[in-house]
Parts: structure tokens; C-alpha cells; sequence
């Protein structure tokens, strides 16, 4: 049983190797993509959605501001107090609100009654405690991380739920009006001036201290990534250009498949088993649970998804830790679910770096024109606590764009709570 196991992480090993030669490939891929992408819909699996943000945060932006961050069983209200080049971010107050499980498939009214009505309570207690209400109608940014058809900055219909919801009357509402409505009975005079993603958020919340900064990326549970495009370099873009020059895109880049992706069959089998087979193959921790059910004879591990990736980037490298979770294995297996990590993580990270590189060849920043500064801002769990994957991350963009360039033009960034004060930044920029 020793040798087999082995054997089969030797093999995985192999398999999962990425040279640079072919990550220069997956580089070029991606860039492709993304160009064609832009160039109609559906050109691409990359959709390079538009976002209709096309202004940014200048680092000038004053007053106080209001986001709300809904992208789980929890959600965030932030106020944000904004004091212009000289302070930027002058406060930040915010609070955590866990949705009951029965609203979570429920209606739409419930829903966004119950979020109306926490938003009020912290406006409220907010309000009263800095005696900043001054009659003014507030502004504030929606960070809305599901599926949305987005026409307009300030609107945008849902195509469908993911993760644990499943409201059948919300699909194919404007989910800003649904907010708008259940604000409006709560008595809240607030204008959402911004719907967003998360990854446009940790884009914007980057961009208000940095002008360089050209894409968000979230490397989480799952992925994605924003750019900032030229909007006369997008043909599909109907109507007139924004005084701005500039469209901000939410890639989608989640659904990225190229025949230079070194796959295996434990990648083949974990796709085929999920809710979407062809789709979203960038899931990282599902990928060392397929393979470690077939080097251990743990029950533990053949229970779907049981293998969070909070375990993984906090807890994995603890040989103890795992000695408390699969209780039924030996130091030599744990050994073995820790390489094999370690296997999968080294491939995720050389491959996220790739896609930064093929974000910047599109945008014509990856020093091969000019010595442009560019910055990258990166947000989510598995860059933050994975030690291992950000600094593999980082040192293969050295080994890509080449240790000057990738020291002195491209830069980055860990975003620090991106997606909720992004939405608010959003909406100072909007309403400016």
C-alpha cells in the first residue's frame, strides 16, 4: 500500500510540473482569451464581463460613505469616511451579520428586508454614536458577488444563486431595486450608486492609495480577476465611450481552459463529479482530496469538499492538526497528504502567476514595451494565510518577466478588506 501511494504522488508530481516554457504558453493563452473575450460575447470562456465602472477612486474623494458586502452566509455594512488626498481613509467602522438559513431560501422580500433592516440598525447606532447625520441622502456601493447581467453601474439582474442559496423569485430581478425597495420600507434615504464584484472591489480599494494599480485578483475558495481596459480596445462595447477612456472588466477567468493546463485524472474526475462539469476548473482544495482518496484508505477523505481551504492554508502543515482530523492513518500517510499539497499548491501558485502575466501582456505591461510601473492587487484567504502559495506566486513572476522587471515595474499588492470598502470607494467615485 506504501509503494503504491507513492508511486501514485511521484506520478502526480510529473504530471502536475510546470515548467516555464509552458506557463509562457498559459501566459499567452490567457492573453488571448481576454482579447476575445472583448471581442463579442461569448467569444471566449473568459467572458470579460463589463462592469460599466469606467471611474475609479483618485485618492481625492471626501465625505462619508456606505458599503454593503453580500457574498455568503454572512454579509459586511461599512461606513467609510473619506478626508481626500491628504488623509484618504480617515475611518472605517463595520459590522458582521449572519443570515438566517431559512432566508436563504426563502423569497426576494424576505431577503432584502432583513438585510435593509440590519443596514438601518447599524446606520442608526453609526450615526448616533459619531453625530455625523446631517440630513443628507447617503450613498452607498453594493458588492453583490453572484452571477449578475449587468447595463448600467447601478444595476443588474441575477442569472442565477451559487453557494447556499436558492431564492427562485430573485432570478431575473434587478437586484439593486430589490435593495432600493426594502431600504425605502425601513425609511433609509440611501442611493446605491454602485453594484459590483468582489474582485472590482479589491480593484478599486487598491486604487484609491495607488494609480498604478491596473487588475484585482481573489484567490479564495475560488478565483477571479479584474482589469482595467481601454474602452476603445473593446469591440463589443456598444454605445458612446466613457469621458474616462477607460472600462473596468470583471473577467470571469474562473472558466479559463487551455490545452497547455497540465491536467490530470484526478482533475478529470473532480469535474466530472461537480455541479458544473466544463466550467470553474481553477477549485484548488477539492483537487488534493481526489488524489488523497486514492493514496489513503481514510474515510475522512472521501467525503466531498470536507477538506476546506482554511484547513489547508491555517492548519495543513501541522502534522498534529492532521493527526486530530484523520485519526485513522500514520505519521507516513499524513506525510503524504501534506506533499501532496504542498504538489497542488506549487501548481495552483505557478499557474495564478502565469494568468497575472497574461493580464499583463494583454494590457502591454509585462516589460516587453516599456518600464511602466504596474501594480496587482490580490485579495482572499489562500494568498493571505498560505504562505507557501504567495511567495511561489511571486517568485514565478520573477522567473517569467525576469527578476528586474518583476522588481521594479510590477508590483503585488495584498488587499486589505477590498471588497467592502472598494464598493464604497466605488460609490464616492460615482457620485463625485
Amino acid at each position: 500500500m506504501a509503494a503504491e501511494a507513492e508511486q501514485v504522488v511521484a506520478d502526480l508530481r510529473d504530471k502536475c510540473a510546470t515548467p516555464a516554457s509552458l506557463l509562457r504558453d498559459v501566459a499567452s493563452a490567457m492573453a488571448g482569451e481576454m482579447g476575445a473575450g472583448l471581442q463579442e460575447e461569448g467569444g471566449s470562456k473568459v467572458k470579460m464581463l463589463l462592469s460599466y465602472v469606467d471611474k475609479l477612486p483618485t485618492g481625492r474623494e471626501e465625505g462619508l460613505f456606505y458599503g454593503l458586502d453580500l457574498g455568503g452566509t454572512n454579509f459586511r455594512v461599512l461606513k467609510v469616511q473619506l478626508g481626500g488626498t491628504k488623509k484618504h481613509v480617515v475611518n472605517c467602522e463595520s459590522r458582521e451579520v449572519t443570515i438566517p438559513p431559512h432566508l436563504m431560501s426563502g423569497t426576494s422580500s424576505e431577503l432584502f428586508d432583513f438585510i435593509a433592516s440590519e443596514l438601518a440598525k447599524f446606520v442608526a447606532d453609526e450615526e448616533e454614536s459619531s453625530n455625523l447625520s446631517n440630513g443628507k441622502k447617503r450613498v452607498l456601493g453594493f458588492t453583490f458577488s453572484f452571477p449578475v447581467r449587468q447595463r448600467s453601474v447601478a444595476s443588474g439582474t441575477l442569472v442565477k444563486w451559487t453557494k447556499a442559496f436558492s431564492i427562485d423569485d430573485a432570478v431575473g430581478e434587478d437586484v439593486v431595486a430589490e435593495l432600493q425597495t426594502a431600504m425605502e420600507k425601513q425609511g433609509l434615504d440611501t442611493h446605491v450608486a454602485a453594484l459590483i464584484n468582489d474582485d472590482v472591489g479589491t480593484l478599486a480599494g487598491a486604487r484609491y492609495c495607488d494609480e498604478d494599480v491596473v487588475a484585482g485578483i481573489i484567490f479564495g475558495t475560488g478565483t477571479n480577476a479584474a482589469s482595467v481596459e481601454k474602452a476603445n480596445d473593446i469591440p463589443k462595447w456598444e454605445g458612446e465611450l466613457p469621458n474616462s477612456g477607460d472600462m473596468v472588466i470583471n473577467m470571469e477567468w474562473g472558466n479559463f481552459s487551455s490545452c497547455h493546463l497540465p491536467v490530470t485524472e484526478f482533475d478529470q474526475a473532480l469535474d466530472k463529479e461537480s455541479l458544473n462539469p466544463g466550467e470553474q476548473a481553477s477549485f484548488f482544495t477539492e483537487r488534493s482530496r481526489s488524489v488523497h482518496v486514492r493514496t489513503t484508505a481514510s474515510s475522512w477523505l472521501t467525503r466531498t469538499f470536507v477538506f476546506s481551504s482554511s484547513q489547508i492554508y491555517e492548519k495543513l502543515i501541522s502534522g498534529m492538526y492532521l493527526g486530530e482530523i484523520i485519526t485513522d492513518t500514520s505519521l507516513e500517510t499524513r506525510k503524504l497528504v501534506v506533499e501532496i499539497c504542498d504538489i497542488v499548491a506549487r501548481r495552483a501558485a505557478r499557474l495564478a502567476a502565469a494568468g497575472v502575466v497574461g493580464i499583463l501582456m494583454k494590457l502591454g505591461r509585462n516589460g516587453s514595451v516599456d518600464k511602466q510601473r504596474s501594480a496587482i492587487s490580490i485579495n482572499g484567504g489562500l494568498f493571505e494565510h498560505y504562505t507557501k502559495f504567495s511567495e511561489c506566486l511571486e517568485s514565478t513572476l520573477g522567473e517569467l518577466l525576469g527578476e528586474e522587471a518583476s522588481k521594479s515595474s510590477v508590483t503585488v499588492k495584498r488587499a486589505n478588506d477590498g471588497s467592502g470598502i472598494g464598493a464604497a470607494l466605488i460609490a464616492a467615485s460615482q457620485s463625485g
